[in-house]
C-alpha cells in the first residue's frame, strides 16, 4: 500500500506522542492522529479504532477526511478485512476527484487497485494501474510513475499465477497465463528502468526479486537466475538477511530447474541465516530443500539426516503438515536405499496425518506407497521372486543407526528401491530406466505448481504498493441494471445530499450550488455504485491449511498432487506367473 500516513502530518504538523484521553471529548483530528500513531507502531486494531471515532465526530476539512479514509483503507488492508479497505478507498477515489486533488487521486487509486487485486479483481485493477499511470505521467512524478508500473507488475504476475493454478494439467500453461506473466515482466523492466534513473537501490532490490520470480513461472530460469543474483546483491549491500536468504532460496530453486542440483544444495544452505533470523520454520524449510535436493543428488543419507532434522522442528513447532511431509520425504528416501520395513513405518505415519489433515491426495498416494511395498515384501518372499525385477541401490545403510535415537523402534531392512512416487525421481535421474513423464514433462510439471510461493518469495513493499480505481463491469445488462436500480431509488437521488461522504460536517451556509446537466447525471451513476458495494465484492481467498516448517516451492508434494490421478499407470508390475500380494 502506498504511505497515506504523512497525509495528516502535512496537514497539520507533528502527531503527539501520548494516546488521547478521552474520545468523546477529543476533535476529529486529534482522534485521527492518533490512529495515526497506533498504526505506525502497527497496531492497527486500536488505530481502526480511532479513525471510525474520527469519522462519527466528522470534518469540514475535505483533505483531513480523504487522509483518514487513505489510512482507514491501509488500516483495513493490513487486518486483511480487504473489503472494508475496498470501501474507505472507494470513498477516497471519489472526495479526490470531487476536490480535484489529483496527486490524492493517484494515491487513492493506487491503493484501490492493490486491494482489488487482492481480491482477485485483476481487471478493475489493471484500470486503477492505468489510471494512477496516466496522472504521474500528467504532473511529470517520476517516483509516482515507477510505483504505478512496479504495481502494473504485480497485477499481472497475480493475474497470471491465478490462471496457471485453477487445473491445468501439466503441460498445459495456457496462452492466457504466459500473456499475464510477460506483461507483468515488461512491467517490471520499464519499472527497473525508472527506479535506477533515480538512483533508488531499495526498489531495484524489490523489482528484481519479483522479476525473477516472473520468468521463473515463465519457465525462463536462466534470467531467473541473473535477476535472483542482482537481487542477492543489493540485500547484502543493505545488509537485509530476510531478503538475502529468499534470495538464496530463489536461485536455488531456479538451478533444480537447471539440473545443477550442487549449486541448488549451496543456496539452500541457508541454515546459518535463519538462525541469525532466529526463525525455526525457516531453518526447517531449509533442512526440507537439501532433503529434497540430496535425493535429485542419489546421496539418500544425507537427504535422511536433513529431513529428520525438519520432521524434529516440525514437531517443536507442531506443523502437523509439515510433519507429513517429512515422513513422506522419508519413507522416499528409506524406499530408494531398498529399506522397505522403514519406508512402511513412514508411509503410515503418512497416512496418519493425511487423514488427520483431510490431506486427500497425500492419502491416496501413502495408501498406494503402502501397497506397493507391502506387494515388494511379499514378492521377496515368495520362491517365484526374480532377483532382477527391482533394482537394489543400497541394501546396507549402518549409518542410519544413529539418526534414529530417540525415535520409535523401527522395523529391520528390505531391499526394494523402485516405487511410485520415487519411480517419478529415479527415471527422472536415471535415463536408461522407464521414464513415465520425461524430462521436458517434469520441468513443465515443476514450472505448473509454483502457485503458493507469494509471501516467501515476494519482496516486502515496506508500505509502498500501489494500485488504482476500480472498473465498471463491461457487461451491456450491467449499465441497464443500474439506470434501473437508480430509478428505483430517485426519490432519494434527486434529493439535495449534505453529506455524500461519511464523517463530512456541511455547513450548509456555504453550501455550492447542485451541479447540473451531465454532473447530475454522472453524480447519480456514483451514488448507485456506492450502494451496490456488496455486490460487486468478492469473497476474499479462501485460507487453505498451509506448513510452515516446509517451504512452498515444495516441489516434491507437486509431483504427488500431479501424480493423483496417475497412479495405476505408474504403478511398477510384477512380472506374468508371479502372486501379487493383496493388501488387506
Amino acid at each position: 500500500m502506498c504511505h497515506s500516513s504523512d497525509l495528516i502530518f502535512r496537514l497539520i504538523g507533528p502527531v503527539s506522542k501520548h494516546p488521547l484521553p478521552c474520545r468523546m471529548e477529543s476533535s476529529c483530528l486529534d482522534l485521527a492522529l492518533e490512529g495515526e500513531r497506533l498504526c505506525k507502531t502497527g497496531d492497527y486494531q486500536a488505530g481502526v479504532s480511532f479513525f471510525e471515532s474520527a469519522i462519527q465526530v466528522g470534518t469540514e476539512d475535505l483533505q483531513i477526511l480523504s487522509a483518514i479514509y487513505s489510512q482507514l483503507g491501509n488500516a483495513y488492508f493490513h487486518l486483511q478485512e480487504y473489503n472494508k479497505a475496498l470501501e474507505y478507498h472507494r470513498h477516497d477515489l471519489t472526495l479526490t476527484r470531487t476536490i480535484g486533488d489529483e496527486v490524492g487521486e493517484a494515491k487513492a487509486s493506487g491503493n484501490l487497485g492493490n486491494t482489488l487485486k487482492l481480491l482477485g479483481r485483476y481487471d478493475e485493477a489493471v484500470v486503477c494501474c492505468q489510471r494512477h499511470l496516466d496522472i504521474t505521467r500528467a504532473i511529470y512524478d517520476k517516483v509516482g510513475q515507477a510505483r504505478a508500473l512496479y504495481n502494473f507488475g504485480n497485477v499481472y504476475h497475480s493475474k497470471g499465477k491465478s490462471i496457471c493454478w485453477t487445473g491445468a494439467e501439466p503441460g498445459e500453461f495456457s496462452e492466457e497465463a504466459r500473456i499475464a506473466l510477460r506483461k507483468a515482466a515488461q512491467y517490471y523492466e520499464a519499472n527497473l528502468c525508472l527506479v535506477t534513473e533515480l538512483g533508488d537501490r531499495a526498489a531495484q532490490g524489490r523489482t528484481y526479486g519479483n522479476l525473477g520470480n516472473t520468468y521463473y513461472l515463465l519457465g525462463d530460469f536462466e534470467n531467473a537466475v541473473a535477476a535472483h543474483e542482482k537481487r542477492l546483491f543489493i540485500a547484502k549491500e543493505f545488509g537485509d538477511k530476510s531478503a538475502e536468504r529468499r534470495a538464496h532460496c530463489n536461485l536455488g530453486n531456479a538451478h533444480i530447474f537447471l539440473k545443477q542440483f550442487d549449486v541448488a544444495a549451496g543456496h539452500y544452505k541457508t541454515l546459518q541465516l535463519a538462525r541469525l533470523l532466529k526463525d525455526r520454520a525457516v531453518e526447517a524449510q531449509a533442512c526440507y530443500s537439501l532433503g529434497n535436493t540430496y535425493t535429485l543428488l542419489q546421496d539418500y543419507e544425507r537427504a535422511i539426516d536433513y529431513h529428520l532434522k525438519h520432521l524434529v522442528i516440525a514437531q517443536d513447532l507442531k506443523d502437523r503438515v509439515g510433519e507429513g511431509r517429512a515422513y513422506w520425504s522419508l519413507g522416499n528416501a528409506h524406499t530408494a536405499l531398498g529399506n522397505h520395513e522403514q519406508a512402511m513405518y513412514f508411509a503410515e505415519k503418512h497416512l496418519e496425518i493425511a487423514k488427520e489433515t483431510g490431506d486427500k491426495s497425500g492419502e491416496a498416494t501413502a495408501r498406494m506407497n503402502l501397497s506397493d511395498l507391502r506387494l515388494a515384501v511379499g514378492l521377496k518372499s515368495n520362491p517365484n521372486f526374480h532377483p532382477y525385477l527391482f533394482r537394489n541401490t543400497n541394501a546396507n545403510s549402518s549409518a542410519l543407526a544413529e539418526a534414529y535415537q530417540g525415535y520409535p523402534s523401527l522395523p529391520g531392512k528390505s531391499a526394494l528401491c523402485y516405487f511410485m512416487p520415487d519411480q517419478f525421481i529415479l527415471t527422472f535421474l536415471n535415463p536408461g530406466t522407464r521414464d513415465t513423464i520425461g524430462d521436458d514433462g517434469f520441468f513443465d510439471l515443476l514450472s505448473r505448481f509454483q502457485g503458493n510461493r507469494l509471501d516467501d518469495q515476494r519482496c516486502t513493499l515496506d508500505g509502498h504498493t500501489i494500485s488504482e480505481h476500480e472498473k465498471p463491469s463491461q457487461d451491456p445488462g450491467h449499465f441497464l441494471e443500474l439506470l434501473a436500480s437508480s430509478q428505483a431509488r430517485r426519490l432519494d437521488d434527486q434529493r439535495v445530499s449534505l453529506t455524500p461522504f461519511p464523517g463530512l460536517r456541511v455547513n450548509t451556509s456555504n453550501h455550492a450550488e447542485k451541479p447540473e446537466g451531465d454532473d447530475v447525471f454522472f453524480d447519480m451513476l456514483v451514488k448507485c455504485q456506492g450502494s451496490r458495494l456488496n455486490d460487486q465484492r468478492c469473497a476474499a481467498p479462501p485460507s487453505t491449511a498451509k506448513a510452515s516448517t516446509v517451504p512452498d516451492e515444495d516441489f516434491f508434494s507437486l509431483i504427488l498432487r500431479s501424480q493423483s490421478n496417475r497412479m495405476e499407470e505408474q504403478r511398477v508390475p510384477a512380472p506374468p506367473g508371479i502372486n501379487q500380494y493383496k493388501p488387506g
